[in-house]
């Protein structure tokens, strides 16, 4: 019995003597600061940053989220919603202020679903912060 252990044990310590120090995480050198990083992700702020423009690339039924302002409203719960890169309607039923009043020069964000199923397409908004 004492024989057969023997061997066991050897073969089980032998692969890591010989293991290569290769590979992994190597500590070497600091790494950058967050504002530093150009790309890649940072954290769910980051994240959720999408603008106008990027958003009407998206495709039909993705959610987006926005900050910008409300800057013209169209009647029937249709907005007009504008940031640094451009225009796209909304429709945000009054619920959805849950009477908040929104000027146009306050910074909302905004969330909910574009729906490119009509044309110019817009966000059906479900949650609004101000």
């Amino acid at each position: 019995m004492k024989i057969s252990l023997v061997p066991l044990v050897c073969t089980l310590l032998i692969p890591s003597a010989f293991a290569d120090e290769k590979g992994g995480l190597e500590k070497d050198a600091a790494p950058p600061a967050p504002h530093a990083l150009e790309e890649g992700y940072r954290g769910t702020e980051n994240a959720r940053i999408m603008t106008v423009d990027h958003a009407k690339t998206m495709h039909d039924g993705a959610t987006i989220s926005l900050r910008g302002n409300l800057i013209d409203d169209q009647g029937n719960d249709r907005f007009v919603f504008r940031d640094k890169t451009g225009t796209i309607h909304t429709i945000i039923p009054q619920s959805v202020f849950d009477g908040r009043t929104v000027k146009p020069d306050n910074m909302i964000s905004i969330n909910g679903s574009l729906d490119k199923k009509v044309d110019p397409p817009v966000v059906r908004v479900d949650m609004l912060q101000k």
